[in-house]
């Protein structure tokens, strides 16, 4: 082949390589709290700014008066999908409503964020067994209605426990993973675990975790196990600890199927565009 044929070849499939060489490849997604000082105001405003920022895909329910198939249709006529909600740990207890909520908003999964716990940062065992026992429970009713309860770590539960493991090691191990699987936040789990913890444990757990939320912790802050931090602390995703090649190449590989962008800095506004064009740049 001469070189001048040589040459428009591999300028054809220029394209074609640099898009096989794309590492984020999901749609753009974000939580619905993220906008949780906008949503109140005004819902049809608050979409138009989700949708103006690229986004396609939302985890989070009905606003305040309005139903699920309202909300749904708002997002709907935005070209916005939701394929997660919220369910509260109590709820689990009687899924009935938040199976049908998932249901009318087009959901496939439902994300539970939170095990209430006696003492701040002293989360225990007892408490620890007591989730897995709901969560085996409730999962089995949202799996029996065609829905996957994702249990969402906050931090607290990288109690250590056994011989180097962690309450969390617990729970995931001793769910039943047919019918419960794990949503990673991934600043949580670097607050609570450590700057490596999530590929860590995206390594340790392939097939667990089908969601996550692609969220990043300031450098320098070094976490504890409280499951809370100033709003400071969260900035926009490429900015902080996150080695955010290796998680979504994880991710890819571990088949977790929406990431989403939560954003709790009261500047949400301002670094979710910065947290997109950089996962963009991947």
């Amino acid at each position: 082949m001469k070189i001048k044929q040589l040459l428009i070849v591999c300028l054809l499939a220029l394209p074609a390589f640099v898009h096989a060489q794309k590492l984020y490849t999901y749609p753009i997604g974000v939580q619905a709290y993220t906008f949780r000082n906008q949503f109140p105001k005004d819902v049809a405003k608050t979409l138009d700014l989700i949708q103006s920022m690229g986004i396609t895909e939302i985890e989070g329910g009905a606003q305040k008066g309005q139903t699920p198939q309202q909300f749904k249709q708002m997002c709907a006529d935005r070209g916005i999908s939701i394929p997660s909600s919220g369910v509260g740990y109590e709820q689990l207890e009687n899924p009935a409503e938040a199976i049908a909520n998932a249901k009318a908003l087009g959901a496939k999964f439902v994300m539970c964020a939170w095990i209430p716990h006696k003492v701040r940062g002293g989360f225990t065992l007892e408490e620890a067994e007591k989730a897995v026992a709901l969560f085996n429970k409730a999962g089995k009713q949202f799996k029996e209605n065609g829905l996957t309860l994702c249990y969402h770590d906050h931090g607290y539960e990288f109690q250590p426990f056994g011989k180097d493991e962690t309450l969390l090691d617990y729970i995931i191990q001793n769910t039943n993973p047919e019918y419960v699987s794990f949503e990673m936040d991934v600043l949580w789990t670097m607050h609570g675990g450590g700057a490596s913890m999530p590929e860590k444990l995206l390594k340790k757990y392939p097939t667990r975790f089908k969601l996550m939320h692609v969220k990043d912790l300031r450098k320098g802050v070094a976490g504890d196990l409280t499951g809370g931090t100033p709003a400071e602390n969260d900035v926009p995703v490429g900015t902080g600890q996150g080695n955010w090649k290796a998680i979504i190449k994880l991710a890819k590989k571990n088949g977790i199927e929406h990431c989403f962008i939560e954003d709790e800095s009261n500047q949400e506004e301002q670094f979710v565009p910065i947290s997109i064009a950089y996962l963009k740049s991947l």
